[in-house]
């Protein structure tokens, strides 16, 4: 009888061990993956168009042991966080403020991924009559017709990549910027000139209220276009002088105390991947009848080609997207 028990005792601790380890390898195989924050500190024009989140989703499916956040901000605003540390890499549109971020030390292995375009906007009625005019021609009418109160600009005001953009326009009209906007229209203490100081979708919207023009990247345009936030209609089209180009700068690991170099320069090899550049092709084109970002990579099979000559002479520095000065350990990132 003896015999029969200690069967049964050691069957029953036979069970308890199969079950035990069978539980610890469920556990294990399914216990949450310890997971690297990847901080991205970004421009409202990529945030607001959804397009990060399908890079999101996109990169943590191949790359599971990163978390990738974004901070969305103005252009300048997006730099200053990273140079406080508080962001692995950014990705702006600004060459001339690139360049002053990775001049103060804080930027490295900047690669250029995606264009497009900014136009300008205004209500459907067209008050001053610059539908189809160049932006400069555009921008030295509106001048004119706002002091007469025939028409309002809204900047955005922020020190973006977009307010860049605008003040680079107003300065090559040959028109002060500083003096349009102490201007008042006749007769009254009220400006013309407005500054929203918001971020594009906000300065879209105040632009839609008040019957307003405004200088605005095409992506963010169509997507509160269709998504009926806006009545406002393009009255200038896109072209060299509206040129709009997106850059991934990564944090120098030798000023930032995050410690993601790698993970932030993985991001950028996805960002310039086959797979990303494809589908950047497409992107936007069903939701909004446009697609929203022309990927840049395909535009190098073409050296010759306008767009190739615009980019070079508006986004590159010293005749290069990144001179050597600013690279570190980026092996072939620029072959």
């Amino acid at each position: 009888m003896s015999g029969f028990n200690n069967k049964k005792t050691i069957t029953i601790i036979a069970a308890i061990l199969i079950l035990t380890i069978a539980g610890g390898l469920y556990w294990y195989q399914t216990k949450p993956v310890e997971r690297e924050q990847l901080i991205v500190s970004t421009t409202t024009s990529l945030y607001e168009t959804g397009v990060l989140d399908v890079l999101k989703t996109r990169f943590e499916t191949h790359y599971p042991e990163y978390n990738v956040s974004f901070i969305s901000q103005g252009t300048g605003l997006a730099i200053e966080t990273a140079k406080n540390g508080d962001a692995d890499m950014i990705l702006v549109h600004s060459p001339s403020q690139e360049l002053g971020f990775m001049e103060s030390g804080y930027g490295i292995n900047r690669k250029i991924f995606a264009y497009n375009f900014f136009i300008i906007v205004g209500p459907e009625s067209d008050p001053a009559g610059i539908n189809g005019m160049d932006p400069l021609d555009a921008l030295t009418t509106i001048a004119e017709k706002g002091v007469t109160g025939e028409a309002l600009w809204v900047s955005r005001g922020d020190n973006s990549g977009t307010h860049s953009k605008e003040k680079r326009l107003w300065s090559a009209t040959g028109l002060d910027l500083e003096t349009l906007k102490a201007e008042t229209i006749e007769g009254t203490s009220d400006p013309w000139y407005i500054e929203a100081g918001a971020g594009m979708t906000a300065t879209l919207q105040l632009a839609n209220q008040k019957d307003a023009y405004t200088l605005t990247d095409v992506a963010t345009y169509l997507k509160n276009y269709a998504n009926d936030n806006i009545e406002l209609v393009k009255v200038v089209d896109s072209g060299e002088d509206t040129l709009n180009v997106y850059s991934a700068i990564v944090c120098n690991p030798e000023e930032n105390p995050r410690g993601m170099y790698d993970g932030a320069m993985l991001f950028v090899r996805f960002l310039v991947s086959d797979e990303v550049q494809t589908m950047l092709v497409t992107y936007g084109q069903d939701e909004f009848g446009s697609t929203l970002f022309k990927p840049w990579i395909p535009e190098l099979d073409n050296p010759d080609s306008d767009i190739v000559q615009w980019v070079e002479d508006f986004a590159y520095i010293d005749g290069t997207e990144c001179p050597t000065q600013y690279r570190y350990q980026a092996g072939d990132l620029y072959q």
